[in-house]
C-alpha cells in the first residue's frame, strides 16, 4: 500500500478512488498498454484496480452451471467464490457508470484503470496507431491526461510511445494520485 494513500486516509478526506480511462479504437493497444501499466505501478507500491467496458454486451456465466441456475431461479445476485477468486453475477437494465460500478465493487486499491468509458467524465489516456483511421477519439473537453501514439498527433496533451510505460506510470503518479 503507498504510504499516505491508503483507503482509510482517503475516506477520511471523502475523495472517491480516482479513475483514469485507456481509450482508443479497436486494436489500438490499449489492453497491452494496461498489462505494461499495472506491474509498472504495482512495482511502485500502487494497487490497482480494472474495469473493462463490453459495448456488445457479453454472458460470463454458463448455461446449466450453478451460479446460472441461481439467477434463473431469481436471485438478485449470486457470487461464486473459491480460495483464489470471487465472482459477481448481477443482471442489470442499463450500462452501470464508473461511478457506479466504484461504489458497488471496488474496495482496498488506489487507483482504477478502466478500459473504454470514453464518454465518461474521467481523465483519459487515448492510444493511437496511425493505420487504425486519422485523428484521435478525444476532444479538448474530454480530460485528455495524455496520448500514446505511435505516430505525431495534434494535441496539446502530453504524448508517449507505446513503450514509454514508465514515464507514463510517472505521470499518473504525478497527476492523478498526486
Amino acid at each position: 500500500m503507498r504510504a499516505g494513500k491508503g483507503e482509510g486516509e482517503r475516506e477520511a478526506r471523502g475523495a472517491a478512488i480516482p479513475i483514469v480511462s485507456i481509450v482508443g479504437r479497436s486494436g489500438s493497444g490499449k489492453t497491452t498498454l494496461l498489462e505494461r501499466l499495472i506491474p509498472e505501478l504495482r512495482d511502485r507500491g500502487v494497487r490497482v484496480a480494472t474495469i473493462k467496458h463490453d459495448a456488445h454486451g457479453f454472458e460470463i456465466d454458463r448455461v446449466g452451471k450453478d451460479t446460472w441456475r441461481h439467477r434463473h431461479a431469481g436471485a438478485t445476485v449470486a457470487i461464486l467464490s473459491s480460495g483464489r477468486l470471487v465472482a459477481t453475477f448481477q443482471d442489470v437494465t442499463e450500462d452501470l457508470t464508473l461511478e457506479m460500478l466504484r461504489g458497488r465493487f471496488v474496495r482496498d486499491v488506489d487507483l482504477i484503470l478502466a478500459e473504454g468509458y470514453r464518454r465518461e467524465d474521467h481523465p483519459k489516456i487515448e492510444v493511437y496507431r496511425a493505420a487504425l483511421g486519422p485523428g484521435l477519439l478525444c476532444g479538448a473537453a474530454d480530460r485528455l491526461l495524455a496520448v500514446v501514439a505511435d505516430a505525431p498527433v495534434e494535441t496539446e496533451a502530453p504524448c508517449f510511445g507505446h513503450e514509454d510505460v514508465k514515464a507514463i506510470a510517472d505521470l499518473i503518479e504525478t497527476e492523478v494520485l498526486g
